[in-house]
């Protein structure tokens, strides 16, 4: 094999970036990657707070995506598992429902629920069989109609889908209409009932960090924002430059190039609050939370440890917000601990942690499976799940799909 020496430069260090380096490493190249914060992860970060795990947005792993099962080892990352359903919450009123084919526990609370008709609760068993049997490219097929369309033509009451089906997707595509692609519902719908979701014992930037220790000869140089893509030159916010003989941009290209079409990429926000409780309520983990009332500022919930170390009469709880709003942070505060109370019945309530997450998911027409565009010129490849659709799912193929392109033009070049 010839020496291999092309300068290769990744701006971004999230899935996409470090699933490029990992693929580019395989075939002898070794990359440089450059990040504009001091840590890996992009969106997928976490602090740890007096050793709680703090994930900058409600996130979670779902097991059954095909590249995540390729790339990651899920015993290593000790998943927390969620049970495969929702606790309903409104007013003082709790009721379950899930997936009995997962867990049987669910099938009694599901069957007597008053969320939905026995019609409801047939179809949601019939949409699941239906899902796993499709292919995951045949669930990305047929019209770019909104979820909440699909959903009403597949035969579901008013009543199921404003009490469970918005609640729970809305907290999934963080936006509270239902506007979003029919394809990406089915696919998300499809890994739930194929797999479960999960989020490793220490947050979710125990991903991106299992990733990076997979590369060997990849260099990683933080803070280091790039404002420019000037020929083969990067030119940085700092005002240091670093040449390129091929760039792969993995995150936003949005402000590096402007002329990109379709440009700007538009997101979804959202917002992540982490309190202290003094008493669970008989609310417990592993299982979400989801507020039904419409009027809500809170989507959904769920314990992150139901008792802390050495404090066993404490628990902390995280709360998402999805709905647009204009409080202050103290009014946005306020109003969360009231329905905190009146939905949950929790009380003693101490705010620990407050995120607000301004590009948390792209915002998708019609999202694909697969990477849109991977090479953009002859020395400029673009990769992120903004480019197919909002999952770690599709960062992760991104990122392999683009540096598969590139070492296919250098492979020819050699």
């Amino acid at each position: 094999m010839a020496e291999i020496s092309p300068k290769i430069a990744i701006i971004g260090a999230g899935l996409s970036g470090l699933v490029a380096a990992i693929t580019l490493e395989k075939k002898g190249y070794r990359p440089t990657i450059y990040e504009a914060s001091d840590s890996i992860g992009g969106r997928v970060k976490t602090d740890m707070v007096d050793g709680i795990p703090m994930d900058h947005g409600f996130q979670v792993l779902l097991t059954a995506y095909p590249a995540a099962q390729k790339y990651l080892d899920y015993e290593d990352l000790q998943l927390q598992h969620f049970l495969p359903g929702s606790l309903l919450l409104d007013g003082q009123n709790r009721s379950k429902i899930g997936d009995p084919l997962r867990d049987i526990g669910f099938l009694v609370p599901t069957v007597f629920s008053k969320v939905g008709s026995l019609r409801d609760k047939w179809k949601i068993f019939k949409l699941s069989i239906s899902l796993k049997k499709m292919s995951i490219q045949e669930v990305f097929e047929g019209p770019d109609e909104s979820t909440l369309s699909y959903l009403q033509g597949y035969g579901f009451s008013a009543k199921m889908i404003d009490t469970f089906f918005l609640p729970f997707f809305s907290g999934i595509f963080l936006e509270d209409a239902l506007a979003t692609s029919a394809k990406m519902f089915r696919f998300v719908y499809k890994m739930f009932s194929e797999g479960s979701a999960a989020v490793p014992k220490n947050g979710m930037q125990e991903i991106p960090a299992q990733l990076r220790a997979q590369l060997k000869h990849t260099t990683i140089v933080f803070n280091g924002t790039v404002a420019n893509v000037e020929g083969n030159t990067l030119e940085f916010s700092q005002g240091n430059k670093a040449e390129f003989d091929l760039l792969l941009i993995a995150t936003d290209p949005t402000s590096m190039l402007p002329q990109l079409v379709p440009t700007p990429v538009t997101w979804q926000s959202t917002e992540t609050l982490y309190f202290k409780l003094a008493s669970t309520a008989g609310f417990k983990a592993p299982i979400i939370g989801l507020v039904t009332d419409k009027d809500s500022l809170i989507n959904n919930v769920h314990f992150v440890t139901d008792v802390l170390p050495g404090k066993r009469d404490h628990a902390m709880l995280s709360v998402t917000i999805v709905a647009k709003h204009s409080l202050s942070e103290t009014e946005k505060i306020d109003r969360v601990k009231k329905e905190l109370a009146a939905h949950c019945g929790f009380s003693e309530i101490t705010l620990i942690k407050s995120y607000r997450i301004e590009k948390a998911l792209p915002i998708l027409k019609t999202p694909t499976y697969d990477s849109r565009i991977g090479k953009y010129t002859d020395t400029v490849y673009l990769a992120g799940d903004y480019l197919a659709n909002g999952s770690i799912n599709a960062a992760m193929l991104s990122g392999e799909t683009a540096a598969k392109e590139m070492i296919t033009a250098m492979e020819t070049v050699i």
